[in-house]
């Protein structure tokens, strides 16, 4: 019997929507106020999450558990009709508050606007039999340019049985404002005097190396709630400067509160002390660790002259190639206006590539709370993409097939048909290829702004795109340098066979960064589909006469495979399959060659259309699968003694009095692969590393990593390379420039010894 009341009762709540009975939302005039529960049946002795749901009237507010200047927390009062003693129930868990400036400088408020549940806890007596009934009144003030107090009836029956069943709406509302609610800080907080104000610093794991606006919600009423709260970063936390409330006041014994940090928050309790190590560094203020103290026109100029740099990178060369091929094309045959049209689209294809790069930076920011520079080449599809377009734009420069025209008219079919498409699509894939080469000026200035206002990202970049872009548009705009150009001739058509290569040795780089990315199999893939592209593109080609042969000679080599198959056949099943295969290749072969002309010609074109599409698809399908590389590249590993790095690592060789230098590097950095090669593995740099016992210690970028990303950041870097000099026993490290010399090396390890 007691089976069958159980299963009845589970039925009707299952029915009924698994919600209590006597739970209704309640207007209370400017809010929808609701007892919820994450049971619908409880077991008696369980602690259950119970919470209060407030639907609040556009433009209105509740508050927090500290309203601020002005304002009252909500509370409920439990009336003795229900079926549990009042102390039997937790106070509320707070989440997170938002700011709510009454009078900005004046009065702060903290409180709730839309939608909020107040989660609190109830445990269950032992020997609780039947229902529970939770009866009382919930008191709020609710504001908008009035506050009004309101005042409603809850009630909630809680069946109470044998076993557990969720009330699936209830539990999905509490848990959500659970996530909300701010963890206990597992690090270590105090307040400290610095004379007409108070220092905040804390340090722990949960806020080192963050950026990002910063704010302290008070428990009480120390401070000033409206006051500014600048903010300075370090490499274990941050300090917030705080106001007291009334002038003079003394430093009291500790304050509470929550810290929000970006995206993070934590409830911290500051007991009376010295400012925290490790919470200060290239900061500033709130605004100038945003900024790293640089102006935006000084960010500007350096990027201006980075992006000037990044056409003499060994990334971007082979790429600019195209767009040479198209000047001179176009100005040999006197093409000016067409010339000065190239340029300008050129400058555009770049200009927008870099602009839609800072729409993906700040993108990835407001996502991730970290912007990294060059990071779309972590990313295998694009890689395997990029791949196989140079791969073509080789193939093109070749002669392998023709865009339109003949060389000789190039200069007025790209401008006048598919030029200006042309162009800017060389601009776009400039750029892309490009941007990741943070040489000189680049990485001091895009380290500075990553973290600043969009606009200046946008700004920074944009300028960037044009300085980059800058050379070829003075070409297009200047006769002075036009007149340098060689008259048109056979020389045009070689050296646009010539351009092919550099574009080859691009893609073999880029070859490279996907084998480090996905492992060499997948680069093995991706040669195989730029064979069939080849062979696509070589059979549209000959098919006018000799689609016969190559649709024979396809079907001869297709014949090799069932003829493995059956060797190495190890059932029936297999063999029939094998024997069906090679008979259905070789009637494929016999009609074949008696078909007429035309109609081997259409069937070779369909098969080279789908070599193609096969060269292209099917490596960028297996990239989605690609596999993760960890640690450093094995070249590297294996030409050194080295470490992985960590925070901890280092800590531990600084502990230990030992000299630090770490490289952070990627395998798609141009600029990294430079500096090992002219410095980092030279004899007389690891000679001076080994006669000073320095660490080796390498930051391997290519794959992106939380961790290394939150360092670059912290040391105002966007991106690759960043070289680190921890001289013995310094726990603070000095910035190396981009571009790496052997006597500033030894140089550094000579004075540390």
């Amino acid at each position: 019997m007691a089976f069958f009341r159980f299963a009845f009762l589970s039925l009707v709540i299952a029915l009924t929507g698994w919600l209590p009975a006597l739970s209704q939302p309640v207007d209370g005039g400017h809010a929808r106020v609701e007892l919820i529960s994450e049971r619908a049946l409880a077991v008696p002795g369980e602690t259950v999450w119970f919470g209060l749901s407030f639907e609040i009237d556009p433009n209105w507010h509740i508050y927090w558990r500290n309203a601020g200047d002005a304002g009252i927390p909500p509370q409920i009062t439990w009336r003795e009709s229900g079926g549990i003693a009042p102390n039997e129930i937790s106070a509320f868990s707070w989440p997170l508050p938002e700011l709510l400036p009454v009078v900005p400088g004046q009065i702060m408020d903290y409180g709730y606007s839309d939608q909020i549940v107040l989660p609190f806890m109830v445990t269950l007596p032992d020997d609780t039999e039947g229902p529970l009934l939770f009866d009382g009144v919930a008191d709020y003030l609710i504001c908008e340019d009035v506050c009004i107090p309101e005042s409603v009836d809850i009630r909630l029956m809680l069946s109470v049985g044998g076993a557990q069943i969720p009330d699936q709406y209830g539990a999905d509302l509490i848990q959500a404002a659970l996530s909300d609610v701010p963890p206990e800080f597992s690090g270590e907080a105090r307040l400290s005097d610095a004379g007409t104000h108070w220092v905040l610093s804390a340090a722990g794991p949960e806020l080192a190396g963050l950026k990002g606006e910063a704010r302290f919600f008070p428990y009480a009423h120390e401070i000033k709630h409206a006051a500014d709260q600048p903010v300075r970063y370090g490499p274990q936390g941050l300090q917030i400067q705080l106001t007291p409330d009334r002038e003079g006041d003394p430093l009291p014994e500790s304050i509470s509160g929550v810290i929000k940090l970006g995206e993070t928050a934590v409830a911290i309790s500051a007991e009376t002390g010295s400012i925290l190590p490790g919470t200060t560094g290239s900061g500033g203020t709130a605004a100038q660790a945003a900024g790293g103290g640089a102006s935006l026109p000084l960010l500007m100029g350096f990027a201006l002259i980075g992006g000037l740099i990044l056409n003499l990178m060994p990334c971007v060369l082979p790429v600019l190639s195209i767009k040479a091929m198209g000047v001179v094309s176009a100005t040999a045959n006197g093409h000016e206006r067409e010339a000065r049209l190239h340029g300008l689209w050129y400058a555009a294809g770049v200009l927008v590539s870099f602009g839609t790069l800072a729409a993906a930076v700040l993108s990835v920011r407001a996502a991730t709370g970290v912007a990294i520079w060059g990071f779309w080449l972590q990313n295998p599809i694009l890689v395997t993409a990029l791949i196989l377009i140079i791969f073509l734009i080789g193939l093109w420069l070749l002669g392998m097939f023709e865009l339109g025209g003949s060389i000789q008219g190039v200069g007025s079919d790209l401008a006048a048909k598919q030029g200006s498409a042309g162009a800017f699509f060389t601009g776009v894939l400039a750029a892309i290829v490009g941007a990741p080469c943070t040489g000189p000026f680049l990485g001091a200035a895009l380290g500075a702004v990553m973290a600043q206002p969009a606009v200046n990202v946008i700004l920074v970049l944009l300028t960037m795109g044009l300085g980059m872009a800058l050379p070829f548009l003075a070409l297009s705009f200047l006769p002075g340098l036009q007149k340098m150009i060689p008259k048109p001739g056979a020389w045009m058509e070689t050296l646009k066979q010539v351009f092919a290569f550099p574009m080859f040795l691009t893609a073999a780089w880029l070859l490279s960064v996907l084998g480090a990315l996905g492992g060499y199999r997948m680069a093995a893939m991706v040669v195989a589909g730029a064979a069939l592209i080849a062979f696509g593109i070589w059979a549209l080609k000959s098919a006018g006469q000799g689609a016969k042969a190559i649709l024979l000679s396809v079907l001869g080599l297709a014949i090799i495979v069932p003829v493995f198959g059956l060797i190495s056949a190890t059932s029936s099943v297999e063999v029939l399959f094998g024997v069906l295969w090679l008979a259905g290749l070789i009637a494929a072969f016999i009609v074949i060659a008696r078909l007429g002309k035309d109609m081997t010609a259409h069937i070779a074109r369909g098969v080279a259309g789908l070599a193609i599409v096969t060269g292209l698809v099917w490596p960028l399908a297996q990239a989605r699968s690609a596999l993760s590389v960890e640690g450093p590249t094995e070249a590297y590993a294996a030409k050194y003694e080295t470490e992985a790095w960590s925070p901890e690592r280092v800590a531990e060789l600084t502990a230990e009095g030992r000299a630090i230098f770490v490289d952070f590097t990627a395998e798609w950095c141009v600029t990294c692969q430079a500096n090992k090669l002219q410095t980092l593995q030279t004899k007389p740099v690891t000679e001076a590393f080994e006669a000073g016992n320095v660490a080796f210690l390498v930051a391997d970028f290519t794959n992106g990593d939380k961790t290394i990303a939150l360092e670059l950041q912290k040391h105002n870097r966007a991106g690759v390379p960043m070289y680190l000099w921890y001289a013995p026993g310094e726990t603070e490290p000095q910035v190396l420039p981009e571009l790496l010399s052997i006597d500033l090396v030894t140089g550094l390890v000579a004075a540390a010894s």
